[in-house]
């Protein structure tokens, strides 16, 4: 027989007959543990003798009757203990045990048939509580209650699955894996499973598995419409925006009235630069539910990136009226709208920032952010600051920067780009003249410049695009050998500045097969400069620059969608830039003169004809007096300066960094300033 000391036995009563009783069954317990069957009896008559009901001391007995052959004192005295405690399934469990050595098969099966029922009962009672738990927000408990459920019922896969996603929900997302795992291999042929396990990698980035299992819970139930859209996420993470999209479009073939649906197909749409029909899409999702608050927030992105401001606005003004407490939708809002020192807007958030304590921390950094831009735009400078200082310290304590693969990366490029390395594969790389690479720091005047020129007929304006990285990677996984960059040209052959450069030029190329030249504006490209001009001897490179603390504290102001992970510190912010300027500097004495063209942002202000047609004659390109009016350009513009390009320009800008000068001194230092800005910017 197993063990069959306490399990669960009732709880102790609260009296000293009580208390002595459980001091003396826990004697008993240990004698027979040890094997002194005669001091455990004698133990066990004492705590009866206290306590002539208690459950554990008859179940004990019965114990060492059936162990000394006594099989009707046995059964009687398990059978008594069963009386007093019904729901212990050990106790059904010996009886059975007893009941079998006694040659009564019947009976044994059930008595083992009452014990598995206990058992199950337990079990289920533990996975309600557990999802009751969940319920409330209690997920830690949840988890612990959902645990013991199946510590008593291994092959419970409902419990399992419910325990993997109440560890999802924690972000313990390698344990919800192996719940998952758990639930499939005690039910292989239920397919939602399948789909929570896809869900699972996929929250760990597991893509190639998560994608196999969304495949497996379709190929179960291929009428499942959730099934595909699941499949659609993995795919989109994966970047195969068309497969993803095709996912999405079955789901909704399926199921046409799910908004959700539609809002994911919107988002691949609007990825893969299809803006008027992410637009269409996302207004269908919210015609299926008008609540649904992620759809209004993208509508609004796809509108502002496509120019049409005011629809914008509108959009971001009903996510805002539909959910006033999420700080993201006014967050979002602040960027296309002015306050007033009288907007209510701004007297909500400023309630909520004196009651944020409870928010989630993603909440609190759009809160103070949003509340930064109506500040400023009011004039209450301090306090402006005062909310970018606490948002970007708070949003710093969430992403992962290391400063010192940052700036060391910057510094090897220097030392790996050498005139001699440089002489040695000049004229290797691929004759295009397609791309036009504007490079520079965000809020550097980037998209201004890329706006001047996507005003031209015969450039195509292509935002920041990830090519030329991805055809480096591409170029370092052909050679397994290959350090990554910047040592990678050292392990380069001279036919593989060639590859490098018909790579980039096929995949921009794929954006407007017709353009003359088309711009890549993705602003970290300067830390490839020297390996773009090995690859594109060609290619057209500008370099916008403006006063260092203008666009600093520009960055600081943002928070930004991709990861710009070095500006939320101003210590951070300020030597990554000075590192900047040094690899700048690096570039214009080892690259030909002339070969980078250097615009500044304060000359394009003050004489925009002057430097658009400079800019113009250095891409080799006819004039045209459409680049002045870049404001009514229908272009897609994905950046912070979306909104600002579709205005003509403007010197307010300039100069911007002063009402903060007082608390600017860690961006001095970090500048390598002794304590404030020199009299000119660069």
């Amino acid at each position: 027989m197993p063990d069959h000391g306490a399990k669960s036995g009732p709880a102790a009563l609260p009296n000293a007959a009580a208390v002595h009783a459980a001091g003396l069954f826990q004697i008993g317990l240990r004698h027979h543990q040890a094997g002194n069957l005669a001091n455990a009896e004698v133990s066990c008559g004492q705590v009866l003798a206290a306590q002539p009901d208690h459950p554990d001391a008859l179940h004990l007995l019965g114990v060492i009757a059936h162990q000394r052959g006594r099989h009707d004192l046995a059964v009687e005295l398990i059978r008594r203990a069963i009386c007093e405690h019904t729901r212990a399934e050990n106790y059904h469990s010996s009886l059975a045990k007893e009941l079998l050595a006694q040659g009564d098969c019947n009976q044994a099966i059930l008595a083992r048939r009452r014990a598995a029922l206990r058992k199950s009962l337990v079990a289920e009672a533990l996975s309600n509580l557990g999802t009751v738990l969940r319920d409330q927000g209690k997920l830690a408990d949840a988890v612990t209650a959902y645990r013991q459920a199946v510590l008593i019922k291994p092959h419970d896969a409902e419990a399992y699955a419910k325990l993997g996603a109440a560890l999802r929900a924690q972000g313990e997302f390698h344990q919800a894996v192996a719940a998952h795992r758990e639930a499939i291999l005690t039910a292989p042929g239920r397919a939602e499973f399948h789909s929570n396990l896809g869900n699972a990698l996929r929250d760990q980035g597991r893509l190639d598995e998560a994608v196999a299992a969304f495949a497996h819970a379709i190929k179960i139930s291929p009428a499942c419409a959730e099934f595909h859209s699941n499949l659609g996420n993995a795919l989109r993470d994966q970047g195969k925006v068309d497969e993803a999209i095709s996912a999405y479009e079955r789901a909704i073939s399926i199921d046409p009235r799910h908004a959700e649906f539609y809002f994911n197909l919107g988002v691949a749409l609007r990825y893969q630069g299809n803006l008027e029909a992410a637009v269409a899409t996302f207004c269908q999702a919210t015609r299926c539910k008008p609540v649904l608050i992620d759809a209004y927030s993208n509508l609004g992105i796809a509108l502002l990136e496509l120019g049409r401001l005011s629809e914008c606005r509108e959009a971001w003004e009903e996510a805002v009226r539909l959910a006033p407490g999420d700080t993201r939708c006014l967050h979002n809002l602040g960027e296309v709208v002015r306050f007033a020192a009288d907007d209510p807007r701004l007297a909500a958030m400023e309630e909520m920032a004196a009651n944020s304590a409870s928010l989630p921390s993603e909440s609190r950094v759009h809160l103070h952010f949003a509340l930064a831009k109506a500040y400023a735009d009011v004039g209450r400078h301090a306090d402006a600051f005062h909310q970018w200082l606490d948002g970007n310290a708070l949003k710093r304590r969430q992403v992962d920067y290391c400063e010192s693969t940052m700036l060391g990366t910057m510094d090897r490029a220097r030392a790996v780009f050498t005139p001699q390395l440089l002489q040695r594969f000049q004229d290797k790389g691929s004759p295009s003249r397609l791309p036009i690479f504007i490079v520079g720091v965000p809020r550097s005047g980037t998209t201004l410049v890329e706006q001047i020129l996507a005003s031209h007929p015969d450039v195509f304006g292509g935002g920041e695009l990830n090519y030329f990285g991805a055809a480096v990677n591409a170029i370092r996984r052909d050679r397994t050998a290959s350090r990554p960059y910047p040592d990678l040209p050292l392990d380069m052959a001279s036919r593989d500045f060639g590859e490098l450069g018909e790579r980039y030029v096929a995949a921009i190329r794929s954006l407007a097969p017709a353009a003359m030249r088309i711009t890549d504006k993705m602003p970290g490209n300067f830390i490839f400069l020297g390996l773009i001009h090995l690859a594109l001897p060609n290619a057209v490179i500008i370099h916008t620059r403006r006063d260092p603390l203008d666009t600093c504290v520009s960055c600081f102001s943002k928070l930004f969608v991709e990861e710009q992970n070095h500006t939320y510190d101003l210590a951070e912010l300020g030597r990554y830039y000075r590192s900047y300027q040094e690899l700048m500097a690096h570039w214009n004495r080892v690259l030909p003169a002339g070969r980078i063209l250097d615009v500044q942002y304060e000359d394009v202000v003050g004489d925009l004809e002057g430097q658009a047609r400079r800019i113009i004659a250095h891409c080799g390109l006819a004039w045209d007096a459409r680049c002045l009016a870049f404001h009514q350009t229908e272009r897609t513009v994905r950046t912070f300066s979306a909104a600002q390009v579709r205005q003509p320009i403007y010197s307010h800008s300039v100069g911007r960094w002063r009402p903060y000068a007082a608390f600017l001194e860690p961006l001095f230092a970090g500048l390598g300033w002794r304590t404030q800005a020199p009299a000119t910017a660069e």
